[in-house]
């Protein structure tokens, strides 16, 4: 009698994902997609609101200022808080308080006649809900993957946050034209909450258990010991500090003021901001294949570029040049960031993360409220296209002077740590002794 047919064997699943990209990686993508497509229509939607209300372009400048102050009164608080509770719990209580913020915002612009306090309040809660939020969303990313797949995974993710920023940007300036700026405010609400909601599924268990410490300020300054101790690390924040300031009063406050009077109106400088986003894919995608050796040399040089936006408002640029500009700096700011992700990875203990990261974001935005309330009354005294030549000049000077810190220069990439549990080569027998051993010799 024949023998029945062996049973088919199975054929394994395809995988969805790669496998180091785990539970909590998959969700962060996910959640940070949704909010990125509320928030970059949500920022000219902000913008617009105040222009329609016949705000001029200091108060546009002021608002600006409104959202980013509270990130350098709440950054270092926060940032100690998400390195002693738990960070998704954090994540999630700051997306309500931006959910809540911004909902009411776009009943207060779709109602009609808004107030210049009332929306420079509602900004200051989301700005409040930020600084909350971005040091313990970044030690989460931080922890969420390996050293070995850091610089892919950091990529891919800003790869996807960003892409998620091009579709917002396009959308939100088109809704706005369409439309006008509150029902981009109550998208953006609607992306807070679903994206708080996933952030509440994120795993912690893997995450040792903080020992006691000497309560906030000693928190704090364990932290600041940290940050103080690293060349690297303070030089390029102060850099930063000049640069976020400049760039980010150029693009809340005479970008949209340029697409006003010579552009046409919203949708350019949506579709401007929204090719700055193709940029950060490009560069993404370049990074997920390239690890260059020396991480902080080549993300220094590629911050030049960054006053490319600003040189090319202050000419102005039609829509097609401004365009291109926008992507060349935004695929080198991706290559910057993915290099500083990857070292801060590689250089900062976990249990820091997000104090060290705190004080990352709280040097680099500390300068940004001053920059952008100053925006209109420089427009004022110097003329907007006097402005803009500065903001560009200043973003080369700054990066120029961090070349000259050595531990810029030489930082270099680091080989991956042994995978957690990976069997450890097992140790030679001990040789037996002899009359005359020969000295034992290092090998490679």
């Amino acid at each position: 009698m024949s023998s029945p047919p062996a049973a088919p064997s199975p054929v394994p699943a395809r995988r969805r994902r790669p496998a180091w990209a785990g539970r909590n990686y998959t969700l962060l993508t996910g959640a940070a997609v949704v909010t990125n497509l509320g928030s970059h229509g949500a920022l000219i939607a902000a913008a617009f609101a105040v222009l329609e209300a016949g705000g001029s372009g200091g108060d546009v400048g002021l608002v600006a200022a409104a959202r980013t102050l509270p990130l350098v009164l709440f950054l270092l608080i926060g940032g100690a808080l998400a390195d002693r509770l738990p960070r998704h719990r954090v994540m999630v209580a700051a997306n309500a308080l931006n959910c809540v913020s911004q909902a009411a915002f776009a009943v207060l612009v779709l109602a009609g006649d808004p107030q210049l306090w009332q929306m420079m309040l509602l900004t200051a809660l989301c700005g409040t809900g930020t600084a909350f939020f971005n040091p313990a969303a970044e030690g989460m990313l931080l922890s969420s993957v390996s050293g070995e797949h850091s610089n892919r995974a950091f990529a891919l993710f800003r790869m996807a946050m960003n892409g998620a920023g091009i579709g917002g940007a396009a959308l939100g300036g088109a809704m706005i034209a369409a439309i006008g700026p509150g029902w981009v405010l109550a998208v953006d609400a609607l992306a807070f909450a679903v994206a708080g909601a996933l952030r509440a599924f994120l795993d912690v268990s893997h995450v040792a258990d903080r020992a006691p410490g000497g309560g906030l300020l000693a928190d704090l300054r364990e932290g600041w010991v940290e940050f103080r101790t690293r060349p690297w690390l303070w030089s390029i924040v102060l850099q930063f500090s000049v640069v976020v300031a400049v760039v980010g009063a150029a693009e809340a406050v005479y970008g949209p003021l340029v697409a006003r009077d010579r552009l046409g109106g919203p949708a350019p400088w949506g579709m401007a901001l929204a090719f700055f986003g193709v940029g950060t894919i490009a560069g993404a995608v370049l990074m997920m294949a390239w690890k260059p050796r020396r991480l902080l040399l080549v993300g220094t040089l590629c911050v030049f570029p960054l006053a490319l936006p600003s040189a090319g408002l202050a000419v102005p640029l039609p829509t097609w040049g401004l365009c291109l500009v926008m992507f060349v700096s935004g695929a080198a700011i991706e290559v910057f960031g993915v290099s500083w992700m990857t070292t801060m990875h590689q250089e900062i203990p976990e249990e820091k993360f997000s104090r060290v990261s705190a004080y990352d974001w709280f040097g680099s935005v500390s300068m940004l409220p001053l920059a952008t309330a100053l925006a209109g009354p420089a427009e004022t005294a110097f003329g907007r296209t006097q402005a803009l030549w500065g903001c560009a000049s200043l973003v080369v000077l700054v990066t120029a002077a961090v070349l000259f810190v050595p531990d810029v220069r030489r930082m270099t990439r680091k080989p991956p740590p042994p995978a957690a549990g990976s069997p450890k080569p097992a140790p030679e027998p001990e040789p037996e002794p002899v009359s005359a051993p020969e000295p034992a010799r290092e090998t490679a």
